[in-house]
């Protein structure tokens, strides 16, 4: 257990930054699920429309420092290239 005031201060905020962080990632992480479940079962139509709210969630994610910018957009570019692929198989 921390002794000093300020340690107890940074177990704190290191909780609490933990509890925003994995808001983030969860929500972005679902919505990337979520996208991936329509283009499976839906088509790219359907999933055409959830890939602005992935991007947003991504980028959101990485601005508040939960991620890295280039994780965020390394999962925007891997949905982008699977709806791709989607719209010229279909």
């Amino acid at each position: 257990m921390a002794h000093t005031a300020s340690t107890r201060k940074r177990v704190r905020q290191s909780q609490r930054r933990r509890q925003i962080n994995r808001y983030h990632i969860s929500r972005m992480r679902t919505a990337f699920k979520k996208f991936n479940a329509t283009l499976k079962e839906e088509g790219a139509e359907a999933a055409e429309k959830l890939l602005p709210l992935c991007q947003k969630l991504a980028m959101r994610a990485a601005a508040k420092g939960a991620i890295h910018k280039n994780e965020a957009s390394r999962r925007i570019a891997r949905a982008a290239r699977k709806l791709k692929q989607a719209q010229a198989s279909a």
